[in-house]
């Protein structure tokens, strides 16, 4: 096993809480999931009273034949859960999309961005189906790694630590993604674990055969022109498509997100106080739903 796969499996098989295992594990069970990834700010905080962050991996797009075609190219598949676990409410953001579609992505064999960029970031393998699935699981982490440290050689400095060329691919991938994020995004990922990005970036550029030297000042890695060259056209092409595909995204999730109304009412009541019912109407047209549950936001805010 080389480095990097060792570190992705250790990383992987941290321990978490019972009771995201048991959601993990329900969540799966009813989507027919072979796998359950546990990433984001939960994972980092440890503070279940957020919602978790979960990707509910497949062996094929669910739903409709619409909704299967709009999956195969528009994944993922968005909703939110509330589940009852041992007496506690358990909130759950869920992507879910096929496992095979997930390698593909992570291995940089599509003009997405967000999985390897996401899944170079600590994860847990929560809840896998079978010891082949788990292997599947860990080989497309590792590849996320490869594929990310590749760009970041690219983007990185000439010479720095491990935390500059990190730093450098996630702004990148931020203003890719169509994505607005506080300042200091970067910074607040990379502070969690400093010593998992440490150790990533090293173990991938092995595996990636990037060659690099330890200098004064970090890592220096030597890109040959011909795959500098590569790096660039590649990184070109994903960031010319990445605002397009990630607003396509978007637009999908606006028409399709399971428990949106839920979810943003939920939201609400965390942030500003408000708890706003749930009717049948607003959760069948949590669209239609939101400029009345935006003007009572907007009135209560005012009176107070």
């Amino acid at each position: 096993m080389t480095a990097l796969g060792a570190l992705v499996t250790h990383e992987l098989g941290v321990e978490t809480p019972p009771a995201v295992a048991t959601a993990a594990r329900l969540l799966a069970e009813a989507a027919g999931g072979v796998a359950v990834l546990f990433y984001g700010s939960v994972l980092r905080t440890g503070d279940l009273s957020g919602v978790i962050d979960f990707y509910v991996l497949t062996e094929r797009v669910g739903g409709g034949r619409v909704r299967r075609l709009a999956n195969r190219w528009l994944w993922p598949e968005v909703s939110y859960h509330e589940i009852a676990v041992g007496g506690e409410t358990i909130r759950a953001k869920v992507a879910t999309m096929p496992l095979d579609i997930f390698a593909r992505a992570a291995a940089g064999e599509t003009l997405d961005t967000t999985i390897w960029a996401r899944f170079v970031q600590p994860s847990a393998l929560v809840w896998v189906r079978d010891d082949a699935s788990a292997t599947r699981v860990r080989a497309a982490v590792a590849a996320a790694a490869v594929t990310a440290a590749g760009f970041a050689a690219m983007l990185g400095p000439t010479e720095g630590a491990p935390r500059a060329f990190w730093k450098a691919l996630f702004a990148e991938t931020y203003r890719t993604e169509f994505r607005v994020e506080k300042k200091g995004r970067e910074d607040q990922i990379l502070t969690f674990d400093p010593k998992h990005f440490d150790a990533l970036l090293p173990a991938a550029w092995e595996v990636a055969g990037i060659g690099f030297e330890a200098g004064d000042e970090g890592l220096k890695p030597r890109l040959a022109p011909d795959r500098a060259r590569a790096l660039k056209r590649a990184w070109k092409a994903r960031r010319r498509m990445g605002k397009p595909l990630n607003f396509a995204r978007l637009l999908k999730a606006a028409f399709t997100f399971d428990g949106a109304a839920r979810y943003a009412l939920w939201k609400i009541e965390r942030h500003t106080g408000l708890a706003i019912a749930l009717t049948p109407w607003r959760e069948r047209h949590p669209i239609l739903a939101a400029p009345g549950v935006l003007w009572r936001v907007w009135r209560t805010a005012g009176s107070r």
